[in-house]
């Protein structure tokens, strides 16, 4: 399999209703809760494409692009953006859905970096141990 392919096959989305219960005091998707959301989607996307143990160690620049009201629809994309020794680079988009008009627009996104640990917490190669070739 190709880094390429194993890119594709690792991309995760997750959907969900923003209900009142995750809002802010403006009735939109609290920063929090759509930060952890990020996260979550991007650490599986980061274990299905390697596998292995690993930890979020640091969040590049989130842009809260659109206030996500409550009553809406999100759809969070977490696909592998760049592979390094260790770690692993995971774009993060999070789509709006008003839930009873067509289409949607990009509400947020940000990347997340991970390491991967062996059971002693020490970071190990992202790619060792699997059957992909880089072109």
């Amino acid at each position: 399999m190709t880094l390429e392919e194993k890119i594709e096959i690792s991309e995760t989305r997750v959907c969900t209703t923003v209900f009142p219960f995750l809002t802010n005091h403006h009735d939109t998707l609290f920063g929090g809760k759509a930060m952890a959301i990020m996260d979550e989607v991007s650490f599986m996307a980061a274990t299905r494409f390697c596998r292995k143990r690993l930890v979020t160690v640091s969040t590049d620049r989130i842009d809260f692009k659109k206030a996500i009201p409550s009553g809406s629809i999100i759809e969070a994309i977490a696909r592998v953006d760049s592979v390094g020794r260790t770690s692993l680079k995971i774009k993060v988009e999070i789509y709006l859905e008003h839930m009873y008009e067509e289409g949607r627009e990009l509400a947020i996104q940000g990347m997340f970096t991970f390491v991967a640990l062996d059971d002693n917490k020490n970071p190990i190669p992202v790619l060792e141990g699997l059957n992909v070739t880089v072109e």
